[in-house]
């Protein structure tokens, strides 16, 4: 078997929940395929179990990702929690332990516009963190390269008010793991003061592990920073804001339009400023999401067909326009569409 070679591209390929696209996400499938289909980086969003356990999931509530609503076992377990200051109802991760979800099994979340990932539903788990990484370490020698692991810390402060508690977690697992001790990884939350305490803890012996604060809608801000009137997403987002967020952390994760916007016909705007003044911050840039279904897609790269029709072609060419206004790396629920838009 070939030795690991270390990460070296500049521009970085990170497959969204794995190749999402392809197969339903946040499951070792996903992550495998985007693997194999040249991800640099996989990415789980992670929550928390009742007895403590990380487990990849895009949100805790899990009925749009499991078959929890088919378990009548469970019934009695659908509630309404309040995450993130919003009424949310249905079935959560912390109402349960990891051997009772471990009886779910995932579902596509979006089986509208990806009709093909129903065929998976039923076939996997939800895995774990520490599955995760050891996934991550056999592709990786499988495939003769070192592969990252881009993780989300999810509803931070939600978890901790529970006593739940993730990033202590979180550390313990990444120092557990010979791989995660050395290789490529990034931390990611749309809060700050995780990634603040992070900071602090990681130590000058995790020089490999670096933090990206995600940026979301302008008008909305941290959820551990709702008391704080300047602290939007849209002036963490100016060039004060940006200087900041270098502070703390090494990367920001804004979403895509804020780079280039849409316009009213929905084609594609001109660039913001937004890369060159975090890159005058020190800040790396990584958006997120690109996606191949015309739903998803700038009016310019549809395909003949409806919103699931996918666009090959399109997808590409719209990397290519971020990759052209000088992003570092991005988000891709289709790897291999993102290893043909780096191609010269």
């Amino acid at each position: 078997m070939e030795p690991i070679r270390p990460l070296t591209a500049k521009i970085l390929v990170i497959g969204h929940r794995g190749a999402s696209a392809l197969r339903p996400e946040h499951t070792l499938a996903s992550y495998e395929k985007a693997i194999e289909d040249g991800a640099d980086f996989i990415e789980p969003d992670l929550v928390m179990t009742r007895d403590g356990i990380l487990v990849a999931r895009h949100e805790n509530e899990i009925s749009g990702t499991t078959d929890v609503a088919a378990h009548a076992e469970f019934a009695a377990r659908r509630t309404t929690r309040t995450i993130d200051g919003k009424a949310v109802h249905g079935w959560f991760t912390e109402d349960f332990t990891l051997a009772e979800l471990k009886t779910l099994r995932a579902r596509e979340r979006l089986p509208e516009l990806r009709p093909d990932n129903v065929r998976f539903d039923g076939r996997y788990t939800v895995p774990t963190f520490d599955e995760i990484i050891e996934c991550v370490a056999a592709q990786a020698r499988l495939h003769g390269r070192e592969v990252g692991i881009y993780a989300e810390i999810k509803h931070s402060t939600y978890f901790a008010r529970i006593g739940l508690a993730m990033e202590d977690k979180l550390l313990a697992a990444i120092r557990a793991h010979a791989y995660t001790r050395t290789t490529g990884l990034f931390l990611q939350s749309f809060e700050v003061g995780n990634l603040v305490y992070l900071r602090a803890r990681l130590g000058a012996d995790a020089s490999h592990v670096k933090l990206i604060q995600l940026l979301g809608e302008p008008d909305e801000q941290p959820f551990d920073t709702a008391d704080a009137k300047s602290s939007s997403y849209a002036a963490m987002m100016r060039p004060d804001g940006l200087r900041a967020i270098a502070r703390y952390a090494d990367a920001i994760g804004p979403n895509k339009l804020a780079l280039i916007p849409r316009l009213g016909n929905g084609r594609l705007g001109a660039p913001t400023s937004l890369v060159a003044d975090a890159h005058a911050a020190g800040l790396l840039v990584h958006p997120y999401t690109f996606r191949p279904e015309n739903f998803f897609l700038p009016a310019e790269g549809h395909a003949p067909g409806g919103p699931a029709a996918r666009s090959d072609v399109g997808a590409v060419a719209e990397m290519r326009a971020y990759l052209d206004a000088g992003i570092d790396g991005f988000f891709s629920d289709d790897p291999a569409l993102g290893r043909i838009a780096l191609r010269p």
